[in-house]
């Protein structure tokens, strides 16, 4: 094995490619023509995904294991790949009824997706770093892509700035890492670990601390979620869906081969920070999404409490917590774009429809509709046999066989909370009248294609989750 040795980049390197291209094609086609960048961009996630099964099983490394590749890495591409398909069929009428640039979106979207592809093979300091910036860069456009929308431009200065302040506290953290091991290599800094704690000196442990705030920006844990509900409020609402699922899973990501794995010798240090991270994300992301009255704001601080459920995978630690917390993100994906996909269906006229009364007789004007989200609301909720339940039984498991039970007593506590402003949308969509009139088939069947893939997922991971199980597995235990 060589420094030249390229294999490792490879589905990275294609949806860049793709990005690329879809950028240069962009300048010469008018604006009929540009719903063809949809097709290309997605042929480009198909190839990558294609490369990455016929990767699968693969151990290897570049730049002197700067860059790795792993069943790990590949899952998590995996995962990116699919919910970036999702938001690109999302987005292809909604684009055009919003003017939206499409060329420029689908070759941030892709960018974001390289970003987020690196960041799970990342296994250095350095190159975690620019992978994380090549994502967010992308993504803070994103949010303000809808131009004519105030919301959209104030949230992307919102995002903006808090991904700035927390990028400075991850930085200097890994200054202080650097500092005290001598590299940003995480197999190097691992090894370092192994000596008597008595010997590291103590800007180690507020340089890990600092890594560890600037992780919580990235997946809105509380109290650094600050910025999250008027972000995705205000963003085009595809791009909510891919934040609210894709980066989330790009950090926790990066949480799991770092925190759980390389950094394991810190977990007494920050096992006690984490369990009550992990109690005020929950409780308190679901106490606010119950008093929103919009359905998109209320995702957003669902989008919270959910990230106070993953945040049990990284207390309990790699034993117990490191298959719970892949199949977790995999259902979370599935419900979870799908909810923001159906709450595009509804947009018209340059408008958005957001709110609770918006949903209203949906079940009856719409019946598809209605019935994913009521699949999409009750599987976020746990409700069996859906993918969200599954997930939620695994990681509540995983507490109480690694010794955490109050742990999991909490969790179950929120979820029953949950169960409040869930069912108040299926409520709205079958006990009410008025509301909006969402789209029909023909007018969006790219939109219901994404719904549709996305409630099989969610039905497929609650009632025959064993192969994805045993695929979550593998993964997380394929790191060296």
């Amino acid at each position: 094995m060589t420094d030249a040795n390229l294999v490792p980049l490879l589905p990275a390197a294609q949806v860049l490619l793709t990005a690329l291209v879809v950028m240069l094609l962009d300048l010469f086609l008018d604006d009929r023509e540009k719903g063809f960048l949809a097709w290309i961009s997605l042929l480009g996630l198909a190839l990558c995904a294609g490369e990455s099964m016929i990767l699968w099983g693969s151990q290897d490394a570049a730049f002197r294991s700067a860059i790795v590749l792993d069943n790990f890495a590949l899952f998590f591409t995996e995962l990116f790949i699919g919910v970036a398909a999702l938001t690109i069929l999302s987005s292809i009428h909604y684009l055009k009824a919003m003017k939206i640039h499409e060329g420029e979106f689908y070759a941030l979207v892709l960018f974001a997706t390289g970003g987020m592809i690196l960041m799970a093979a990342a296994n250095d300091l350095i190159v975690f770093f620019l992978a994380l910036e090549t994502m967010s860069i992308a993504v803070y456009v994103l949010t303000g892509m809808w131009r004519a929308n105030s919301r959209s431009s104030e949230a992307a200065m919102k995002y903006f700035l808090m991904g700035a302040f927390a990028t400075g506290f991850l930085l200097y953290g890994i200054a202080l890492i650097y500092g005290a091991t001598g590299s940003t290599n995480l197999n190097q800094i691992s090894a370092y670990l192994l000596e008597p704690a008595s010997d590291w000196p103590v800007y180690l442990a507020g340089g890990a601390f600092l890594v560890l705030i600037g992780f919580a920006f990235k997946a809105g844990i509380v109290p650094f979620h600050f910025w999250i509900p008027d972000v995705y409020e205000g963003a085009p609402t595809p791009v909510t869906g891919l934040m609210a699922v894709a980066v989330k899973a790009a950090a926790f990501a990066a949480w799991a081969r770092i925190l759980m794995h390389k950094l394991a010798p810190f977990d007494s240090d920050w096992a006690s920070v984490l369990w009550a991270l992990c109690v005020i994300t929950m409780t308190v992301g679901n106490l606010l999404a119950i008093t929103q009255s919009s359905v998109k704001r209320m995702l957003a601080y669902s989008s919270i409490a959910h990230a106070g459920y993953l945040l049990i995978a990284l207390v309990v630690g790699e034993e117990w917590g490191g298959l719970p917390l892949l199949f977790y993100l995999l259902a979370y994906a599935c419900m979870t774009v799908g909810a923001f996909a159906v709450v595009t269906s509804l947009s018209d006229n340059n408008r958005t429809r957001e709110d609770y009364s918006d949903f209203a007789g949906l079940g009856f004007k719409r019946p598809f509709l209605g019935m994913a989200m009521s699949l999409f609301m009750l599987s976020l909720a746990g409700f069996p046999p859906l993918g969200g339940f599954t997930g939620k039984f695994y990681m509540f498991r995983s507490a109480v066989l690694s010794g955490h039970t109050p742990l999991a007593i909490i969790g179950v506590l929120n979820s029953l909370l949950s169960v409040a402003y869930y069912l108040r949308v299926i409520v709205s969509m079958y006990m009410e009248e008025g509301g909006a009139e969402g789209k029909s088939w023909s007018q969006s069947p790219y939109l219901y294609l994404a719904i549709a893939l996305a409630v099989v997922g969610t039905l497929y991971l609650g009632i025959a989750p064993a192969k994805a199980l045993e695929w979550s597995r593998v993964s997380f235990f394929s790191i060296d």
